[in-house]
């Protein structure tokens, strides 16, 4: 797992607040967090073999930050502490369990090409490597020439990238939001000429037709899309009754790269990240609210599904996503 480690402050309020208004709230407390360590600790406590490169601060949030990493067994020996403070991130959560998210990258922002380079034999003996959008750009476009299995890449907060990267991207994970932005950098110009597409189905094809070799696009509420060389398939969502979604497209994205490591298919990897994914909406917070081996996931919509679909987490552990 190459990324971002943060510590979450949390504040719960009856709605998000509108633009100059104060409400009153509750909470403020400071969780583990951050895009990075939230997939590794998804992916561990599913049973995964995983390592983390990444960056703490010399600040008291720093043990805060690490302590689900700890907790989950990960590999903590490509975690190097810089001087300034650890990444942060201020969620604010609504009744409805929706929430918005400000994040200070702090440490993460010395994440940069010589820093991931320099963990670079771990990340080429990794079966899997999975990284999203919260370190410097210079850093994910080291990824490539380094990776030797498969690029499981989450542009999350979408930045301009190499398109050589994009393409390299197997999975690419990305929301309806993302996947048009990322789309956008796929097809310069094509916003002045060129309609771009909106509805789902044709722009998960249009990211294929890019040159993207598989894409899991995540539709909230209505589950996701898959599609690869076997063609596009829909995932169904669980149905629950959220309680906190901070956290929840990341237990997506670590049960996929627990899914896929084990030698899923990607449809398959796809169903129990979806499962996976509901659970974590059920509990506060993002990595307390993830589930481990033995904890029962919701079922989906179909959960009869394609024969073999959906696999009972085992005790056995897999090979690394790193």
């Amino acid at each position: 797992m190459v990324g971002s480690i943060n510590v979450d402050l949390i504040a719960h309020v009856r709605r998000h607040p509108r633009p100059g208004e104060t409400l009153h709230g509750s909470g403020g407390q400071t969780l583990p967090g951050g895009k990075g360590a939230n997939q590794a600790v998804a992916a561990a406590r599913l049973g995964g073999t995983v390592a983390m490169v990444g960056a703490i601060g010399t600040d008291a949030h720093a043990s805060v930050g690490l302590s689900g990493l700890q907790a989950a067994g990960v590999d903590l020996s490509q975690v190097r502490e810089v001087e300034g403070p650890t990444g942060l991130a201020i969620v604010t959560v609504a009744q409805d369990g929706e929430n918005s998210i400000v994040v200070i990258p702090g440490a993460n922002s010395s994440m940069d090409a010589g820093r991931v380079s320099a963990a670079g034999e771990m990340i080429s003996r990794a079966a899997i490597v999975v990284c999203q959008g919260e370190i410097p750009r210079s850093g994910i476009e080291a990824l490539p020439s380094l990776i030797t299995g498969r690029f499981l890449h989450n542009p999350a907060p979408v930045m301009e990238l190499d398109p050589a990267v994009l393409r390299a991207s197997d999975p690419l994970v990305v929301n309806e939001h993302e996947a048009a932005l990322v789309l956008a950098q796929l097809r310069p110009g094509a916003g002045s000429g060129a309609s771009m597409p909106d509805a789902p189905d044709e722009i998960i094809r249009a990211l294929r037709g890019a040159g993207i070799a598989s894409v899991v696009l995540t539709l909230g509420a209505q589950g996701s899309l898959v599609a690869d060389e076997d063609g596009v398939h829909r995932v169904p969502a669980a149905h629950i009754d959220a309680v906190d979604t901070t956290g929840a497209g990341d237990a997506f994205i670590g049960a996929l790269a627990m899914g896929l490591a084990r030698g899923d298919a990607l449809l398959a990897a796809a169903r129990l990240a979806s499962r996976v994914g509901a659970f974590a909406a059920t509990g506060p917070g993002a990595q307390p609210s993830y589930p481990g081996i033995g904890d029962p996931l919701p079922e989906l919509d179909d959960p009869a599904g394609p024969a073999g679909a959906d696999h009972a987490l085992g005790a056995r552990r897999t090979s690394t996503p790193g």
